[in-house]
C-alpha cells in the first residue's frame, strides 16, 4: 500500500532537512484515498481526483504537485508508479514586489521609535531593534532570538534560523558599539534572562510585539504602499537591505555573480533564487537590468 511508500519518501525529505510538515500530511490523505480504493501504486486518474476535490484551483495544484514529485521518487525503483501532468498548474503563487523604504524613512522610522511610548527601554529596544534589522537585513525572528553570547567582534551568531543552519553575520564596528551602549542599559532591566531584546513584561520579545509596534509606527509617519507592493512591515527592512546591497555592485557579469552569491549567504537563504528577487524591487534596479539587456542585444553598439 502507498502509506508505506509516503512515510519513506517523507522521511527521506526530513533527513535532507526539510520540515515537510503540510507536504506530510497532504501525501498522508492522500496514501490513505489510495489504500481505500486498493490500489498499491499512484495512478494517474486517483490524483487528479483526489486533487480536484480540493476548494480551490491553487489548492488542487498544490495537492498534485506534491504527488507528481512522490511519483518521480518512487518511480526510481518501480515505473509501475504512473506520473500524472500537472493539469492543475504551478502550485507557485506569484510574488508581490516587496516594499522598499527610502532613507530618509529608515531615519523616521527609528527616531519615531525612539520616541514613542513611555519614556522607558521600550524606546530604546525598538529604535536599536529596527536599526539593527535596516543595516543587516536579519529576519525578525533571528534579531530577537539573539543572546549576549551571539555578539562578538566578528559579528553575529544567528543560530538554528529559518532553515535549521547557523551562520555568522559580519557587520560595523558602528553596529556592535550601538548594541554595546543599549545592552548596557538593558542589562540591568532583566538580569537573569540573556536574550538581547526584552518587553516591558522583561520577557524576550515576541513577533507579535514587533508587528504591532511597527505597525503603529508606520501608521503615525503615514507611510502608504504602492499598488501591487506588499504592505510596509519589519521584514521590509530585510527587503530594503537586500536591494540596496544589489544596488551598490557593478553591473558586469562576474561581479553580479560574485555579488548575489555573497548577499544569499549572508541572509541565509535556502537558494539564491530568493535573492534573485529582490532584483524586481527598486526602478534602480530594473532600468539597470534593462540598460544591461539592451546593451547585450546591440551587440554593445548603444
Amino acid at each position: 500500500m502507498l502509506t508505506q511508500a509516503v512515510k519513506s519518501y517523507v522521511e527521506m525529505r526530513r533527513a535532507c532537512g526539510c520540515t515537510f510538515r503540510i507536504q506530510s500530511c497532504l501525501l498522508r490523505r492522500f496514501a490513505e484515498f489510495s489504500d481505500e480504493r486498493g490500489e498499491r501504486f499512484v495512478r494517474t486518474c486517483t490524483a487528479v481526483e483526489w486533487a480536484g476535490a480540493a476548494p480551490s484551483v491553487y489548492q488542487r495544484a498544490r495537492r498534485l504537485n506534491n504527488v507528481i514529485r512522490l511519483s518521480r521518487y518512487l518511480r526510481a525503483e518501480d515505473t509501475r508508479h504512473e506520473l500524472p501532468h500537472a493539469v492543475f498548474g504551478t502550485d507557485k503563487r506569484p510574488r508581490r514586489v516587496p516594499y522598499i523604504f527610502s532613507s530618509e524613512d529608515i531615519q523616521r522610522l527609528v527616531g519615531a521609535a525612539a520616541r514613542s511610548g513611555y519614556r522607558t527601554l521600550r524606546r530604546e529596544t525598538y529604535s536599536t531593534l529596527f536599526s539593527l534589522l535596516a543595516c543587516t537585513g536579519l529576519r525578525v525572528s533571528e534579531a530577537i532570538n539573539l543572546r549576549y553570547g551571539d555578539i562578538g567582534p566578528d559579528g553575529l551568531v544567528i543560530r538554528c534560523s529559518k532553515f535549521k543552519k547557523t551562520r555568522l553575520v559580519p557587520v560595523h564596528e558602528t553596529t556592535i558599539a550601538a548594541l554595546e551602549a543599549y545592552l548596557h542599559r538593558r542589562r540591568s532591566y532583566a538580569p537573569f534572562d540573556d536574550h538581547v531584546f526584552i518587553s516591558l513584561r522583561r520577557k524576550p520579545l515576541r513577533l507579535g510585539d514587533v508587528d504591532r509596534a511597527f505597525r503603529l509606527l508606520v501608521e503615525k509617519l503615514g507611510l502608504q504602499h504602492r499598488p501591487g507592493t506588499l504592505q510596509p512591515s519589519p521584514h521590509s527592512l530585510r527587503h530594503t537591505f537586500s536591494v540596496r546591497a544589489l544596488e551598490t555592485c557593478p553591473a558586469d557579469r562576474d561581479h553580479v555573480t560574485k555579488h548575489t552569491v555573497a548577499l544569499s549567504t549572508y541572509l541565509g537563504h535556502s537558494s539564491v533564487a530568493a535573492t534573485f528577487w529582490y532584483l524586481q524591487g527598486t526602478p534602480q534596479l530594473m532600468t539597470s537590468i534593462a540598460q544591461r539587456c539592451e546593451h547585450f542585444v546591440t551587440g554593445g553598439r548603444s
